[in-house]
């Protein structure tokens, strides 16, 4: 059984890129291509015919899938970006552990 180091709903911090130093939460990840799509990070514009299928034309923002390196998880605890180190807990769980503080993220 595998651990991801980045779920959906996380806080994630932006390491590299146009959106350097940003913060985020985690709307999905793209397992296949090892990518999240983060609120309001690497915003990206779409220029849009009309038609019954679309419910707004014309020039649409929206969030582009970005590289999983280039993010860090933002421990809930110490409010620090951090590296996650999984491991087991005593009772035979495995979690993902903050770096930082050495606290328990979340347990599968």
């Amino acid at each position: 059984m595998s651990l991801a180091r980045i779920k959906k709903d996380d806080t994630v911090f932006v390491i590299s890129g146009k959106d350097k130093g940003k913060r985020g939460k985690v709307e999905a990840i793209v397992t296949e291509r090892h990518r999240a799509i983060v609120t309001g990070i690497n915003v990206v514009k779409r220029h849009t015919k009309p038609n019954p299928r679309v419910l707004q034309a014309g020039i649409i923002e929206k969030n582009a899938p970005i590289h999983e390196s280039k993010l860090m998880l933002v421990c809930t605890k110490c409010d620090k970006p951090t590296r996650v180190r999984t491991d087991w807990t005593p009772d035979g769980k495995k979690a993902r552990y903050c770096k930082q503080c050495g606290e328990i993220i979340d347990k599968v």
